[in-house]
């Protein structure tokens, strides 16, 4: 006798789709039910006004405070500025400058991090070498028939941009450095290697920040001119390769010592057992911890006001001091924290992405 083989029932209406997912998130017992409940209804009633003040009542068009008459927010106040918002004092003629060299930068790195797209080790050499004198001629000026921009002159979110891409790229190579040194076999280094890191760390970023301001320029010549941006960002530099130096360090810890006792039974010298061994397992585990100073750094440059640089917070209450916009803060604070937000947020979104594709987690090893 022959038996035919039915076909698979398919899984219950309601446990699949947007109902099974429901029931199995939010409605799984009766307190996880009563939660959701509670927590829908205490987002619709606090957020109700908040979107009703926000996007419904809100004035969108207009070029003075006279357009904000509906008595929701004032998003005319963001537009009128957002030039200066973005580019600070930079000369309106010269700001394709800006927008070319930040384009530049998002495409290499959009490059770099499309795994398909070839001579990656090509583009890597010119985002490390070549482009950081590509953007500094594009935004300075003073070559190649560029007008020379000062960068008294600078600011707004472009500013924000600057001191973090520049502290990130720096502080990360000198982190690297301090973690190998402290963890060397040879006392003067070692020594060296853990005081500047305690140091470094057990001061604020403002102190930092003024006296960078203030006592560096009291190292050299008179008549040398010590960039105050320059300044500030030696500054932001030295201080985060600090914190930086600690990440790298327990990296590097988490690494099983066979992996060291396998690189020298290699013959491998130090810098080439570091370099191909140690440091690419190392870097892969430290990437939570990496991306969170790179987080704090980004919101970091908002204390760079303390030394007369105008990043976009500091344009931001500038312009709410403003007689024509008295009243209208709020609107300015909401456009700087969602401006910060989507860039820290992308940049986690992003860690978590290297994360689940290099395959962060190890277990036992020889």
């Amino acid at each position: 006798m022959k038996y035919a083989i039915e076909p698979a029932l398919p899984a219950p209406a309601n446990t699949v789709g947007a109902i099974g997912w429901m029931r199995q998130h939010l409605f799984h017992g009766p307190l996880s039910s009563a939660a959701t409940l509670i927590i829908a209804f205490l987002a619709i009633y606090l957020l109700t006004p908040v979107v009703q003040w926000a996007l419904i009542d809100a004035d969108w068009i207009g070029d003075s405070r006279e357009a904000c008459s509906s008595g929701g927010a004032c998003w005319v106040f963001i537009g009128t500025r957002l030039e200066q918002f973005l580019y600070g004092f930079y000369p309106s003629a010269e700001t394709w400058r800006l927008d070319l060299a930040f384009v530049l930068l998002i495409a290499l790195i959009a490059w770099l991090a499309v795994p398909r797209l070839p001579f990656k080790g090509r583009v890597s050499a010119f985002t490390l070498l070549f482009y950081p004198i590509v953007a500094y001629y594009l935004l300075s000026g003073g070559a190649f028939g560029l007008t020379d921009v000062e960068t008294h002159r600078w600011g707004g979110f472009s500013l924000t941009l600057v001191l973090a891409v520049v502290g990130i790229v720096a502080a990360l190579p000198f982190g690297v450095l301090l973690a190998l040194g402290r963890r060397s076999e040879m006392p003067i280094v070692r020594s060296l290697s853990v005081v500047y890191i305690e140091v470094w760390r057990g001061v604020p970023l403002i102190t930092v920040l003024f006296m960078a301001s203030v006592m560096l320029p009291l190292f050299f010549p008179e008549d040398m001119s010590f960039d105050k941006l320059l300044r500030a960002l030696i500054g932001i530099i030295l201080f985060q390769s600090a914190y930086m130096a600690e990440v790298v360090r327990g990296g590097l810890q988490a690494i099983p010592r066979g992996q060291y006792e396998a690189a020298d039974a290699l013959g491998l010298s130090y810098w080439k057992k570091m370099i191909l061994i140690i440091l690419p397992q190392a870097l892969k585990l430290m990437i939570p911890g990496i991306v969170n100073t790179f987080i704090a750094l980004f919101k970091d440059t908002s204390l760079v006001v303390i030394i007369g640089l105008f990043d976009l917070l500091a344009i931001v209450q500038a312009a709410g001091n403003d007689p024509d916009w008295i009243g209208f803060a709020t609107e300015g604070y909401i456009f700087v924290a969602l401006m910060f937000w989507i860039f820290c947020f992308g940049m986690s979104r992003y860690s978590q992405h290297l994360e689940r594709k290099l395959h962060t987690g190890h277990g036992n090893r020889a």
